[in-house]
Parts: C-alpha cells; sequence; structure tokens
C-alpha cells in the first residue's frame, strides 16, 4: 500500500510539475492535476468494460501472432523486486 501512496503523490507532483512547466501558470497547473485523474479514471472504465470485447480480443491475439513471429518480446524481463 505504501509503494501505492508514493506513485500517487509522485503522478500529482509531476503533473502539477510538467503542467506548470508548459504554461507557467499555477492554476492551470492546479486544475490539469487534478482534472486528469478523474478523467483517467472514466478511461480506465471503458478500457476494462472492452478488454474482454470479441474485437479486442481477436485484436491483441493478431498483435500475440506478430511478435511471436517477428520474436518480439511480449514481456519486460522481470525486476529484483518482482522476483521476491
Amino acid at each position: 500500500m505504501a509503494k501505492t501512496a508514493t506513485f500517487g503523490v509522485m503522478h500529482v507532483l509531476t503533473s502539477f510539475t510538467v503542467t506548470y512547466a508548459l504554461t507557467g501558470s499555477i492554476t492551470i497547473a492546479g486544475v490539469v492535476t487534478f482534472v486528469e485523474p478523474l478523467v483517467n479514471t472514466v478511461m480506465h472504465y471503458f478500457f476494462d468494460k472492452y478488454w474482454d470485447h470479441p474485437v479486442a480480443r481477436r485484436v491483441r491475439n493478431q498483435l500475440a501472432r506478430i511478435c511471436t513471429a517477428l520474436k518480439v518480446p511480449t514481456r519486460m524481463p522481470a525486476t529484483q523486486t518482482e522476483r521476491a
């Protein structure tokens, strides 16, 4: 849980910092920092809803076959923390 909370704080700080650096506006940076997670939450709902849709499943299977044929790794090697 601590790792998740830390990542959340890091995400908010990164969002604010990048937006402020691009716009120079504390107001815009603040709005974007809080609107962006709300938009991501809604997008995640639709992503989950359609992940198992037959068309999406067919596209994922086709991409997996292409990656296999081209010998493209489909998974990154595990990091030290993932192995533990």
